[in-house]
């Protein structure tokens, strides 16, 4: 339950900061690159800077630091999990055996780089959408991937897709969070027992929540037809997007941050 109530993946915060001002498609071009850039990084000494930068690009944007760590709280699991698998089986000198487990030195430095990447790519990604609008989104992908579209690539509905899978995330976790609070009221035991118990005990939230996504994506499916939407062929909006000089500055800081990086990343190796 309180999980549910801290989860920000997909949530947008409306404000007034530099950020927030920004063309989508800088702050979808950034985010690609600060991605490249942390995935390039092998040297651990050099992660405490992209935690500087997560916590300027925070400052700027107006949004709080801890908004922005929450974001990553759906991923904790999987990165403990990614840290406990190259702790137990990368090969190399060993620190700690008993029986048939061995942690190695290079197990401990693989196991927190890939933490490290793993966190910082959610964080990273969690500010785009923080600062981004689900409508603007869909115009940047949309305006990138437009090139494509003589190939067939279906620029638009890719688009939409993301943009109505991102806008949707919030509803069904309070919607998920509606059911459990009714099933706790009706007796149910949801955190207690073991994994196989638990798992059963979901069961009467899962079943009621399918029934509402098929439900709300039906009503969006009418809702849409009826307003006469075809597609993105002919259509126009209401804020075209414009790219001014200080997405062109703010792009090409951030690649420069990237590229010195992966220069100091490689001269410390």
């Amino acid at each position: 339950m309180q999980f549910m109530n801290h989860m920000t993946l997909g949530q947008y915060v409306p404000a007034d900061s530099f950020v927030h001002r920004l063309d989508p498609r800088c702050k979808i071009l950034a985010t690609v690159a600060l991605l490249a850039g942390v995935f390039l990084v092998t040297d651990l000494r050099l992660f405490p800077g992209w935690a500087l930068l997560l916590v300027a690009v925070s400052a700027l944007a107006k949004i709080p630091l801890s908004m922005v760590l929450r974001s990553a709280r759906p991923v904790v699991f999987l990165v403990l999990i990614t840290a406990l698998i190259h702790v137990f089986l990368t090969k190399g000198d060993p620190l700690w055996r008993w029986g048939i487990f061995t942690i190695t030195a290079e197990g401990v430095v693989m196991a927190s780089r890939m933490a490290l990447r793993l966190l910082f790519l959610v964080l990273f990604a969690g500010l785009l959408t923080l600062t981004t609008s689900p409508m603007e989104l869909s115009d940047g992908l949309e305006r990138l991937f437009a090139p494509l579209t003589p190939l067939g690539f279906p620029a638009h509905d890719l688009a939409m897709m993301m943009t109505i899978a991102l806008r949707f995330i919030p509803t069904l976790l309070d919607e998920t969070d509606r059911i459990m609070k009714a099933q706790l009221a009706r007796g149910a035991d949801l955190d207690r027992g073991n994994i196989v118990r638990r798992l059963r005990a979901f069961i009467p939230v899962l079943v009621p929540l399918f029934v509402i996504v098929f439900q709300r994506a039906d009503d969006l499916a009418t809702a849409m037809e009826a307003r006469g939407y075809r597609g993105g062929k002919g259509r126009s909006r209401l804020n075209p997007l414009h790219w001014r000089a200080r997405d062109g500055l703010a792009l090409a800081s951030v690649v420069a941050l990237v590229v010195a990086g992966a220069a100091a990343d490689r001269w410390l190796t």
